[in-house]
């Protein structure tokens, strides 16, 4: 059993940013470092859940391995070679029988003759629930580890949260009407008090079309206000076209860089994270939505940047690179982006440990949810095959979320771990999910499949999964050198 796929991509990852060198040298050191480590971290937990289950059912494990090929270390504990290969590919657990699976699994009365240890601990001659459960573990381990991680960050850390401070109140918006104003705080909504943004969102979502009644401070001022929410366009996660409920007001989001990608226009230029924008071509600015809208409304254009850094006022000039993106009505339209993101809030909230787990699985089931429902959207071509990320694209994922600090590099794992056991899963042969579908067909028919056809579906499978390992390496290249990009 093995997590061959996920540690092909992840290795390959890290080595393609150390030779690209997204960010220079020392970037591209993190950028390996940061991959391997949450390669090292996926592979052990995926085997380990294979191991465990495998001990409990009662089969014997000969060797536990991270990596392929000649060994870098080895340590024997009773029955099994614990070991770190030279080749960090992935990882595999063998199990005492594990290799008759050929003519010897229609017959198991040769396989229990030919096995080098006690037949009752051949991984072939057990039932087929237990066989079904060691192969489950792998990627079952993978989401548990995610639950985990999602439960730790909600638990110690807590979710970010915005205060409930208009920023941008688009005009003849339902917010507008009622006479709210950026700077107007919202404490409540039908009498009930609510704590932060997201907390607003779902009252309004919650009202289809509603009267609310706001209380709203303004100053010292306290006062009450009726605003309708209107149903307006919007994109879903996906790029789809949908409709919501909306005051049409944004929460207020200082205009405080965050992330700065690496070879992005704002990293030429020397934009740096913690800056303050507080003017573009020498007009002042509020919100980091004054800003978005005004850098997106200029590709090709330069402008400049008036920014607050350690005290010191500095002007930075920047050429916007011209990006297409489809608007709330479908249309692709030429935006400006010069690759930065938008300063995490400061303010946090957090969960009691119990409710901390119940958020960790729920977010867990979210993220599966969206991950197949992409997956889907991929095959039916709903979602550009340009989207698809490989292994470059990984790494610079790991190595920027690494950058950011320890929650995000952590947020980032999770992400992946449940990526990556959803890929597990997948009804393809070389995959845990081949081995499971193989076990269904099993269960149904009463026998295991004929050695020739198992051969011929891993022989299609392996056919598969090299043809997407290549096809997301060419979407990296085009994403990440100046050889042109994926077309959208």
């Amino acid at each position: 059993m093995s997590l061959r796929l996920a540690g092909l991509t992840a290795v390959t990852a890290a080595l393609l940013a150390g030779f690209f060198g997204a960010g220079g040298p020392s970037t591209a050191v993190e950028y390996v470092v940061s991959a391997l480590v949450a390669l090292g971290v996926l592979i052990f937990i995926h085997e380990l859940g294979h191991f465990l289950v495998a001990k409990a059912v009662g089969v014997g494990v000969e060797r536990f391995s991270l990596g392929f090929g000649p060994r870098l270390w080895s340590l024997r504990r009773g029955e099994t070679e614990y070991c770190v290969s030279v080749v960090p590919l992935g990882g595999y657990v063998k199990m005492v029988g594990e290799e008759a699976h050929g003519e010897e699994l229609i017959h198991p009365s040769t396989a229990a003759g030919t096995a080098r240890s006690d037949p009752a601990k051949s991984f072939v001659l057990k039932p087929l629930w237990a066989r079904t459960l060691i192969v489950f573990a792998g990627p079952g381990m993978n989401f548990v580890l995610a639950a985990l991680i999602f439960s730790l960050i909600f638990a110690v850390v807590g979710v970010p949260i915005l205060p409930t401070t208009l920023g941008r109140v688009l005009s003849d918006s339902a917010a507008a009407q009622a006479g709210l104003e950026p700077g107007d705080l919202v404490l409540a909504v039908d009498g009930q008090a609510i704590r932060h943004w997201g907390q607003l969102e779902e009252r309004v979502a919650r009202s289809e079309g509603r009267p609310l009644r706001l209380t709203v401070a303004r100053g010292p001022e306290r006062r009450e206000v009726v605003a309708t929410p209107k149903r307006v366009p919007v994109r879903t996660a996906f790029g789809e076209a949908a409709e919501a409920w909306s005051l049409g007001a944004r929460p207020y989001l200082p205009p405080v860089v965050g992330d700065v990608l690496p070879g992005r226009p704002a990293a030429e230029a020397g934009l740096k994270p913690r800056d303050r924008v507080v003017a573009l071509n020498g007009q002042p600015i509020q919100t980091w939505d004054e800003m978005a809208e005004f850098i997106s409304a200029r590709p090709g254009q330069e402008i400049t940047l008036t920014i607050e850094r350690d005290g010191l006022r500095l002007e930075i000039a920047i050429t916007p690179r011209a990006e297409t993106e489809r608007d709330a009505a479908g249309n692709e339209v030429p935006i400006g982006r010069i690759g930065i993101t938008q300063a995490s809030p400061q303010t946090y909230l957090r969960s009691d440990p119990l409710t901390a787990v119940g958020q960790g699985i729920a977010r867990t089931v979210d993220v599966t949810l969206i991950t197949l429902v992409s997956i889907w959207k991929l095959v039916t071509g709903a979602i550009h095959h340009s989207n698809i990320g490989g292994p470059l694209q990984i790494g610079v994922m790991a190595g920027q979320q690494a950058q950011q600090g320890l929650v995000s590099y952590a947020f980032f794992l999770a992400l992946i771990s449940v990526n990556l056991a959803i890929l597990n899963l997948l009804p393809v042969p070389m995959l845990d999910g081949g081995h499971l579908l193989f076990f269904a067909i099993e269960a149904v028919q009463g026998r295991p499949l004929s050695l020739r056809k198992r051969e011929i579906a891993q022989q299609i499978g392996l056919g598969l999964v090299m043809a997407l390992l290549v096809f997301a390496l060419y979407n990296d290249i085009a994403r990440f050198l100046p050889l042109g990009s994926p077309s959208k």
